[in-house]
C-alpha cells in the first residue's frame, strides 16, 4: 500500500510543470508569424503528441531528456501527461526557432538598408521611412 502511495506522489511531482508550454502572448505571436508565412516548424506538435504515448517519447522529442527518463520510469501512467508535454515542447521549440528566424530576417534587411545609406544611395529621410517599414513588417503588436 505504501509503495502505491509513493508511486502516485512521485507521478504528481514528476508531472508538475511538465506541460507549461507557451503563454497566451507567445501563442498569439506564433500564430501571427504563421499567418505571415514567417514561422519555422522545427518540430511537429502532432508528432510530439503521438510520441507522448510511448514511454517518455514526447519528452525526448521535445529535447527534455531528464523528464523523458522520468516519464519512461512512470510509464504507462505518464501517458496522462506526456502527450501534452510533447505537444507543448514542440510548440515552444517552434516558437523560439521562429523568433530567431524573424530576427535574422529583420537584421539582414536593416543591414542592407544601412549599407545603402552608407553608399549614399538613399538619404536619411528615405532611410528612416524604409527602416520603419522593415520594423513594422517584423513586429508583432
Amino acid at each position: 500500500m505504501k509503495l502505491s502511495h509513493l508511486f502516485v506522489i512521485g507521478a504528481i511531482v514528476a508531472s508538475t510543470g511538465c506541460a507549461s508550454g507557451l503563454n497566451s502572448y507567445q501563442k498569439s505571436e506564433l500564430r501571427h508569424f504563421e499567418a505571415a508565412g514567417l514561422a519555422v516548424e522545427e518540430k511537429n506538435p502532432a508528432v510530439g503528441t503521438a510520441l507522448g504515448l510511448l514511454p517518455g517519447g514526447g519528452s525526448f522529442y521535445g529535447r527534455e531528456y531528464g523528464l523523458g527518463v522520468v516519464n519512461l520510469l512512470f510509464w504507462p501512467l505518464s501517458i496522462l501527461w506526456d502527450p501534452v508535454s510533447g505537444h507543448s515542447a514542440a510548440e515552444t521549440i517552434n516558437y523560439h526557432a521562429t523568433k530567431q528566424h524573424v530576427s535574422t530576417l529583420e537584421n539582414r534587411e536593416l543591414d542592407a538598408l544601412e549599407d545603402r545609406l552608407t553608399r549614399n544611395e538613399i538619404d536619411m529621410t528615405q532611410y528612416s521611412i524604409q527602416k520603419r517599414r522593415v520594423e513594422t513588417k517584423y513586429r508583432y503588436n
